[in-house]
């Protein structure tokens, strides 16, 4: 499985995963020139901006451990413009990471980390 491959089935899992703990999806895979974010949701009264990671292996680690704070900030600047393109969305707005881990093309995990990016 290529590595784009990885990346489209762990976001499609992480949705699904998502809505069945309430979340509604709004958007995946906005693009902006600050960056990308893979799925925004609804979840209560907040707005979710959520990080995908699936990996295959733990050779190089976690997923939610390649999250450097380059990427954070670029997901910060990420959903500020997501925010003033888009009208009525929730005052409250978090970033939330799904991490994916796969053995042969099957989840072995799935987890939710919610708020795992701060303002900072």
């Amino acid at each position: 499985m290529s590595r784009r491959d990885t990346g489209i089935l762990g976001e499609r899992l992480a949705a699904e995963f998502l809505r069945e703990r309430g979340y509604q999806v709004i958007e995946t895979n906005y693009r902006c020139p600050e960056g990308e974010i893979d799925i925004v949701a609804r979840h209560g009264d907040s707005l979710a901006f959520v990080e995908v990671r699936t990996k295959q292996s733990r050779r190089f680690g976690i997923p939610e451990e390649s999250i450097t704070p380059v990427k954070k900030e670029r997901m910060r600047l990420a959903a500020a413009r997501y925010r003033e393109a888009h009208d009525d969305l929730p005052e409250q707005w978090r970033i939330d990471v799904v991490v994916v881990e796969l053995n042969r093309g099957q989840p072995t995990r799935i987890e939710l980390i919610e708020n795992a990016v701060g303002e900072e």
